[in-house]
């Protein structure tokens, strides 16, 4: 037999088995990570009925913290509830508490607010994980649409997130956690308002992060591209759905909870999540601007030559 056939098939049982190792290996880390970073600490996690809010739960229950789950289905919350109790241990784990929020109801913020500090009295690490998106040209976008978009992806956030600092300020301790868009970034064609929304919230805890130093208080923001789902399929769908080069690559929620849970334990303020190609447009904005607006341009003005062919 030839060796250098008989080497290959010796190697491959071993690369497998080693990256078996490795895979179970981050996966330990990550518990350990989340299990010290969270264990009975109050957490309230927006918007938890989401792919990623569903997977931040998950890891968090189990990690021991004291959940305070928040979304706009009574019904859907329960079942999540129901859910992470009979896949944990209740001797190490707390009943998540459930807590109605719809950003999109800025009347219902102040109720929504008050009950959240009553589930246990003070809160440790509040994660704002919201976002309502549009695609289209600007002059087609409605003022209520607008209104909409700003609401959940500005105006709440930021309203919940000014509504508990009262609290973790008499603490002097809090980490307030942003999961944000890279368009809070970058700004890119047919997505007006939307990524002003997230430009506003970026700048927002930008500028709060610096207001709560001095208490104690850690304000940290994690850009990602988009989240997209376990299946394949459905994140086809959405990359091209997105139409554009600087979303093509999701972000899956496990890979967006590892980093999430890095980011509390590091107290990290700003975090990336892109591949390269996002990540240099970010730098090519900044130090060559009018390159990046050319570009913008020919891409839309290709993309007409596209649809009129």
């Amino acid at each position: 037999m030839d060796p250098a056939w008989t080497t290959t098939v010796l190697l491959v049982p071993c690369v497998v088995v080693l990256m078996a190792g490795l895979f179970y290996l981050h996966g330990a880390v990550v518990s350990l990570l989340s299990n010290t970073t969270v264990r009975n600490k109050v957490l309230v996690m927006t918007d938890a009925l989401s792919g990623l809010g569903k997977e931040c739960a998950g890891v968090f229950h189990k990690g021991g913290a004291r959940l305070i789950l928040c979304g706009k289905s009574w019904e859907k919350l329960e079942e999540l509830a129901d859910n992470l109790a009979n896949n944990s241990d209740p001797t190490v784990t707390f009943p998540p508490k459930l807590v109605l929020l719809d950003f999109g109801d800025m009347d219902s913020l102040p109720e929504a607010v008050a009950e959240i500090l009553d589930c246990y009295g003070c809160l440790d690490v509040l994660i704002l994980n919201s976002s309502v998106k549009v695609k289209a040209p600007a002059q087609n976008v409605s003022l209520e649409m607008d209104k909409l978009i700003m609401d959940n992806n500005y105006f709440g956030p930021a309203t919940l997130a000014k509504g508990v600092l009262p609290s973790m300020i008499s603490r002097r301790t809090g980490h307030l956690l942003l999961v944000n868009s890279i368009q809070g970034k970058l700004a890119v064609p047919f997505r007006t308002t939307y990524a002003a929304s997230k430009h506003a919230i970026q700048a927002f805890f930008d500028c709060l992060r610096a207001e709560v130093d001095e208490y104690g208080i850690s304000v940290s923001t994690v850009s990602h591209t988009f989240i997209s789902s376990s299946s394949s399929e459905h994140t086809a769908a959405s990359a091209a759905a997105s139409g554009s080069i600087w979303t093509c690559n999701g972000v899956s929620p496990h890979e967006a909870v590892t980093q999430i849970v890095k980011t509390l334990n590091n107290k990290t303020k700003e975090v990336l999540i892109a591949p390269s190609l996002p990540k240099v447009a970010i730098y090519l904005r900044s130090l060559f601007p009018s390159v990046f607006f050319a570009i913008m341009a020919a891409g839309v003005n290709n993309a007409a030559a596209a649809e009129r062919m």
